[in-house]
C-alpha cells in the first residue's frame, strides 16, 4: 500500500514521534507480551490486539473495524508472520481513516474568502487547552504572513480573557476584549468589525466553555454567528472544537455533545504528549468524519501541528 510518503519535515516528524511516545510505549509493551512465542497472527493475537487498541482509547467501534480488516488480510494470506503485524496494523488503520472523506491540511493555510477575513469560532469546555490552542494558532498564522485579530468572547471567566490577552501580547497580534461578564456577541461584533476595517486575514474568536445546557450553547453561538454575519454573510467559516486528548473517551463524549448542539466543522486535539491515550485521535477521526485539523504534541508553539492521518498512524505504530 502506497499510503505513506515524506510529508513532514524531519523536525516535525521527530516532534510527533516524541509527542506520541507514551501511547506507543503502552501499545508496544503490551503487544510484545501478546506475541511472545507466536510465529503467526492467530485469533489469540488478534484478541490481545483488540484489547490493546481499546485501552489506547482508539474506541470500541473503530477498533472492531481495524481488527476486521486485519482478519481479512490474514485470511487472504495464510502465511503472514508475526513480524508483519506492525506493518499490517499501520496499513489497515491508515486505509480506514483514508476512507472517511476528510481532507488533510498541508500547512497552516486558510481557504480563500470573498476578500473578507477568514473567521474561526473556537468552542470547547474549560481546561482542554482552548485558549492556548488559539494563541499557538495565531502565532502559526502570523509566521505565515497573515494578519490576525483575536476576540475574547469567553466572558464568563476572567482567566480566559486575561490568558488570551497574554497570548495576543506574546504573539504580537491585536485583540478585542470587553472584560468579564460582558455580552459575548458584542465582543464578536466588535472583533469582526475591526478585522474588516483593518483588512485582517484571520479572525479567531474564543467562546464560552461553560454553558450548562445544549440549548444555552446553541443560543449563544447562534447569536454570535448572527452578529458576525452583519459584516461577513458567509461567516463563520470554521467552527473548531478543541478536545483534550489526555481525557481519552471523555473527549469522544464531549465531541458527541458539541456536535449535537452546534455545527462543528473541524477539530483540534491537544495534550497528546502527556497521555497513553493518543489512539483517541483515530477514534474521533473515524467516528465523526469531521476533519481533525490540528494536534498538540508539546508545550512549544511549533508543537501545535497540522494533522495528517498517514503521518500520525506512521508515528503511532512504528517502533
Amino acid at each position: 500500500m502506497a499510503l505513506f510518503g515524506k510529508l513532514f519535515s524531519k523536525e516535525k516528524k521527530d516532534n510527533l514521534d516524541k509527542g506520541l511516545e507514551k501511547t506507543k510505549e503502552n501499545i508496544f509493551s503490551k503487544l510484545g507480551k501478546a506475541i511472545v512465542g507466536k510465529s503467526k497472527v492467530d485469533e489469540d493475537v488478534l484478541d490481545e490486539l483488540e484489547e490493546i487498541l481499546i485501552t489506547a482509547d482508539v474506541g470500541v467501534d473503530t477498533t472492531i473495524k481495524v481488527i476486521q480488516r486485519i482478519e481479512e488480510r490474514v485470511a487472504r494470506d495464510k502465511f503472514l508472520g508475526i513480524e508483519e503485524l506492525d506493518k499490517i496494523l499501520k496499513e489497515e488503520t491508515a486505509a480506514l481513516l483514508s476512507e472517511n472523506n476528510t481532507e488533510d491540511l498541508i500547512d497552516f493555510d486558510i481557504p480563500e474568502t470573498n476578500n473578507n477575513p477568514y473567521v474561526i469560532l473556537v468552542v470547547g469546555v474549560n481546561g482542554v487547552g482552548k485558549t492556548t490552542t488559539i494563541g499557538k494558532l495565531s502565532a502559526q498564522y502570523k509566521a505565515k504572513g497573515k494578519k490576525v485579530i483575536l476576540g475574547a468572547a469567553d466572558t464568563f471567566r476572567a482567566a480566559a480573557v486575561d490568558q488570551l490577552k497574554l497570548w495576543a501580547e506574546l504573539v504580537g497580534v491585536p485583540i478585542v476584549a470587553h472584560g468579564m461578564n460582558t455580552d459575548p456577541s458584542a465582543v464578536a461584533f466588535d472583533t469582526v468589525k475591526q478585522a474588516v476595517n483593518d483588512n485582517a486575514d484571520v479572525v479567531i474568536i474564543d467562546t464560552a466553555g461553560r454553558l450548562h445546557t445544549k440549548v444555552n450553547l446553541m443560543n449563544e453561538l447562534t447569536k454570535i454567528k448572527r452578529v458576525i454575519q452583519k459584516f461577513i454573510p458567509d461567516a463563520p467559516h470554521d467552527v473548531m472544537l478543541v478536545l483534550d486528548g489526555s481525557t481519552g473517551q471523555n473527549a469522544v463524549i464531549q465531541a458527541r455533545e458539541f456536535t449535537k448542539a452546534t455545527e462543528v466543522t473541524s477539530l483540534a486535539i491537544t495534550k497528546l504528549d502527556g497521555t497513553a491515550k493518543g489512539g483517541v485521535v483515530i477514534g474521533v477521526s473515524d467516528e465523526f468524519k469531521i476533519p481533525v485539523k490540528y494536534i498538540g504534541v508539546g508545550e512549544k508553539v511549533d508543537d501545535l501541528q497540522v494533522f495528517n492521518k498517514m503521518e500520525f498512524v506512521d508515528s503511532l505504530f512504528s517502533r
